[in-house]
């Protein structure tokens, strides 16, 4: 009796804990949104920011019309595409990795980020807008994933081992299309605007551009939310689940479906930004545990906050802008090595 009791409010000081570090990553997370409205070449000052908000709902005091260009029209646009793409990418890496069981996978495991670097570089090669190479973009990394899947369900392996060959298959095959893109591609101008595009960066950003992007965000988000504490059973052995009754592969296609709308539309809108979908989960893991309930609440508003943070370290450390996903990427390699070196210490 005692120890039932014991571990009980064990329990129930665990929530109240998470509770509490749910709630400061939220305050971190508005913190670091508000100071990135500060910073880059043309630096706004507190009051500035705060005039300019105020001049879309009728404020007609003294401010700089810069101020008011900068605020809706550069800064707004991008640090929401960061939020949004940071979020995206950590959910989904997050539920891939419960599915999938492994704690080094990353959203583009089934191809969703190769197909869509095929369809930007195709578009780009033939001329396209930057709205169509958006659209193009999108397109390619649902096909790719809807391929993966297809093929996945004709193989007499396991269907998760399929899933993952399959995947790797279709993006050997995305990898090279873009590479012989890039190789007839004019150097001095189109190859500039694909190496460009695949270094990943929100530079071109528009609010246009994101409220397209946002609607299957929105949606893939909504998905993994609700159906989030479905992500617990996926990591039980398939045999064991059908067993308990659950139908696995109804929960593996939502899941799929959700998570390749938030990373096709990720990759869309800002280029390939990686390792940001394979650090993040595990450093909410670390915090709040492995329980998907508050796993992905962690993984959103962390990856959100992570990825604002990179984008202003990209367009403010030295005087020319560096590529968001280069900066994400000298990030995520060391940590990658750390998770490597862990895992086999472990074994």
């Amino acid at each position: 009796m005692n120890s039932t009791h014991i571990e009980i409010k064990n329990e129930a000081v665990q929530r109240r804990r998470c509770r509490l570090l749910l709630a400061g990553m939220l305050i971190l997370l508005f913190a670091v949104v508000l100071l990135s409205f500060y910073i880059g070449y043309y630096p706004l000052s507190p009051s500035q920011v705060i005039k300019a908000f105020l001049s879309r709902f009728g404020y007609e005091g003294e401010i700089l019309p810069q101020a008011v260009t900068i605020f809706w029209s550069i800064r707004l646009p991008r640090i929401l595409s960061a939020v949004f793409i940071g979020a995206s990418l950590s959910v989904a890496g997050s539920t891939y990795q419960g599915m999938f069981r492994n704690p080094l996978v990353s959203p583009d495991i089934l191809g969703v980020s190769s197909g869509a670097s095929l369809g930007a570089a195709f578009a780009i090669l033939n001329g396209a807008s930057n709205w169509v190479v958006q659209i193009s973009a999108f397109a390619g990394g649902v096909t790719a994933v809807a391929a993966t899947y297809l093929i996945s369900r004709k193989s007499a392996h396991s269907h998760t081992l399929s899933l993952v060959l399959t995947g790797s298959m279709i993006m050997s095959l995305c990898n090279a299309g873009v590479t012989m893109i890039k190789y007839v591609a004019d150097p001095n101008d189109v190859l500039q605007q694909i190496t460009f595009w695949l270094m990943g960066s929100l530079t071109k950003t528009d609010m246009d551009a994101f409220k397209w992007s946002a609607v299957p965000m929105v949606v893939g988000l909504a998905l993994i939310f609700i159906f989030r504490w479905q992500i617990n059973l996926l990591t039980l052995d398939e045999e064991e689940a059908k067993s308990l009754g659950i139908n696995i592969r109804r929960y593996r296609m939502i899941f799929i479906i959700a998570s390749t709308l938030l990373s096709a539309a990720s990759v869309c809108l800002g280029g390939l930004i990686g390792w940001v979908g394979l650090m993040i989960p595990h450093l909410a893991r670390a915090l709040v545990g492995v329980d998907y309930g508050r796993l992905i609440p962690a993984s959103a508003m962390l990856g959100a906050g992570y990825l604002v943070l990179m984008d202003d370290i990209a367009r403010s450390v030295l005087s020319m802008e560096l590529p968001l996903g280069v900066v994400t990427s000298i990030m995520g390699a060391p940590f990658f090595i750390y998770l490597i070196i862990k895992r086999k210490e472990r074994v």
